[in-house]
Parts: structure tokens; sequence; C-alpha cells
């Protein structure tokens, strides 16, 4: 098969970069880069929950996701200048709360909630993917933060989780795609799972065309590899084996 337009083999992520510490202020925080797009992940602690889980005893993991105006090629407008939240921005938070949700024992957080934001600052496709990526170490320094302030006794997080993107491109299946591969998509997934291997969320579209059983299989198989290659930079980055 040829080379794709970067220089990438088929089933290949792009560049993969994740500095932490990168906001002073968060309890934690990153910026993630996969290939051109560029996300700043943060995660901040409150003493109070929601109030569906206020004497419960249990915390809460929510998100937050906001593209800056020149993110994208054309400037968007701020969502405040349009005073609500547009809905593809809406479906994105919904999705990192869950994905990070998925794997923290929210009692053992106690009542506090811990907010992840995700600001992108340059978008290149997959955006929300790197953000679930991203927004995990972050989340991960937070719990780590609370543990050595003797806040809670241990990091409340089971297991490691990541996400990519995958598609259908005129005749090939395509891991992390950028965006003018996810423009031209004929069918464009967005998969999230854990080191074990299970899924948490499984996004796929036939955007030109229905796809069929074998095809599905192996955009599995391409995003279960890279998300298996994502999770060794962030125990890398973390310097942590598991949990």
């Amino acid at each position: 098969m040829a080379l794709r337009e970067d220089g990438r083999k088929a089933d290949e992520l792009r560049s993969v970069k994740i500095t932490r510490n990168y906001i002073k202020h968060a309890e934690g925080s990153v910026l993630i880069e996969m290939g051109e797009t560029k996300v700043i992940c943060t995660a901040s602690v409150d003493d109070k929950v929601p109030l569906f889980k206020k004497g419960t005893g249990k915390g809460w993991i929510t998100a937050e996701y906001s593209m800056l105006p020149r993110a994208t090629a054309d400037r968007n407008p701020r969502d405040i200048s349009k005073l609500k939240l547009n809905a593809r921005s809406s479906e994105i938070q919904r999705l990192i709360g869950r994905a990070l949700r998925s794997v923290v024992d929210i009692e053992a957080l106690g009542e506090r909630q811990i907010t992840i934001d995700c600001d992108v600052i340059q978008a290149d496709g997959g955006t929300r993917t790197a953000s679930i990526t991203g927004g995990f170490v972050a989340l991960v320094d937070a719990c780590r933060g609370m543990v050595d302030q003797g806040l809670i006794d241990r990091i409340p997080i089971s297991n490691f989780v990541a996400a990519v993107s995958v598609g259908k491109v005129k005749d090939d299946v395509l891991l992390d795609l950028f965006y003018k591969e996810d423009s031209n998509a004929l069918v464009d997934m967005n998969i999230v799972m854990t080191e074990k291997g299970e899924f948490i969320e499984i996004q796929g579209t036939g955007e030109e065309r229905p796809f069929t059983r074998e095809e599905y299989g192996q955009m599995l198989a391409y995003a279960e590899k890279g998300i298996k290659d994502l999770i060794e930079v962030q125990k890398s980055v973390l310097d942590i084996g598991g949990f």
C-alpha cells in the first residue's frame, strides 16, 4: 500500500507529544500534540459536587470542550457570541466526561468534582480523541496531587484510557485521520478504549455509504493498535506502569 500524504502507513499514528504541567495553576495540565492538532487539557479539583451527588459521599468527573476561533483555517465565532454552546461542542464534552468517568472510582474520590477543560488551539482532525487521551493524563496528575496532600488515600483510577479516530478513505482503512483525510472519509469512526481492550465508546458513521462487517472489524483492529500505542505514550509521560 502506498504511503499516505503525510508519509505514514495506513495503521500508523501521527507523531504524538504530551507535555505535562503546561498550565501553572491547574492541578493537572497537559499540551497534547497529535500531528498538527494541539489541545490544552487541564484538570481542576473542586470540593463542590453537582446537586445530584450531594450527600452521597461520591464525586464526579465532568468536562468542557472549546475551540479557539483561529484553531481552524477560517475563524469560528466563540460560543459566547451566540449565547449558547454549539451542538458539536456539547456532544464532544459529554463524550470526554463519559470516557474519563468510566475508569474512575467516584466513591474513592469523595465529594469532589474534577473538571477536565479541553481547549483546542490548533485543529487538524481528531480533536475529541486527543482531548480524551490528553485529558486522562491531566486527570491522573490531579489525582496524584490529592494523594500527596492527603485528601485521598490512592489514585482512584482503575485503568488507562485513550481514544483515536479511524476511517475508510477511498479504498483504504486509515488510522488517526488528519483533517483532509477526515473530510473525505466514506466512513468515520471514533473509538475509546481501556488498556484492557474494553470499549467505552464506538462512534461510527457511514458518511457517504454503508460499511460492511469486514470493514468494521478492520477499523476496530486499527483502532486497538493505535490506542495501545497511545497508552504507551501516556505511561511513559506519567512514569506509571499501571494502576
